[in-house]
């Protein structure tokens, strides 16, 4: 037989006020905007001393990655995961798709107007990389703060 402690405390499935880390969004053109504006709600709330310009670089960073997502990620009715991690330091995004293809450079071209999104997490990350996931793959991209 299993008893339960009685000097334990109940566990609590309540979460942390605020924003929560996880949205899910719809695989559709206007996830980007939704996913931007989780963005600025998320951040400065968990970050209160946050730059604007901090926010504005996740931000950014966001819509590439959930662009790219619907771009090459996702089938009709799919979805698509952002999670969020903020602290003092650093801001983590990561997107989950349901392709496990995984996103690959272009060369520059001013012929094309798409394909620049690894180049904007280059200039804009830290650090960013895909990992594989249980069903698809997680693009994941680090903002550091000033």
């Amino acid at each position: 037989m299993i008893e339960r402690r009685r000097d334990t405390a109940p566990v609590s499935c309540a979460p942390p006020g605020g924003p929560p880390p996880v949205l899910l969004l719809a695989s559709e053109p206007q996830s980007a905007g939704a996913a931007r504006e989780f963005v600025r709600e998320f951040v400065p709330y968990h970050v209160p001393d946050a730059s604007e310009d901090h926010v504005e670089k996740v931000a950014l960073v966001t819509t590439e990655l959930v662009t790219n997502a619907f771009r090459y990620g996702t089938e009709p009715d799919d979805s698509i995961r952002v999670t969020l991690d903020a602290n003092h330091a650093r801001t983590r995004v990561e997107v989950q798709d349901p392709v496990r293809r995984h996103p690959r450079p272009r060369p520059e071209s001013q012929e094309r107007d798409r394909g620049r999104g690894l180049i904007i997490l280059d200039a804009l990350c830290s650090k960013w990389g895909v990992d594989d996931a249980p069903f698809g793959k997680v693009v994941w991209a680090e903002v550091t703060q000033p």
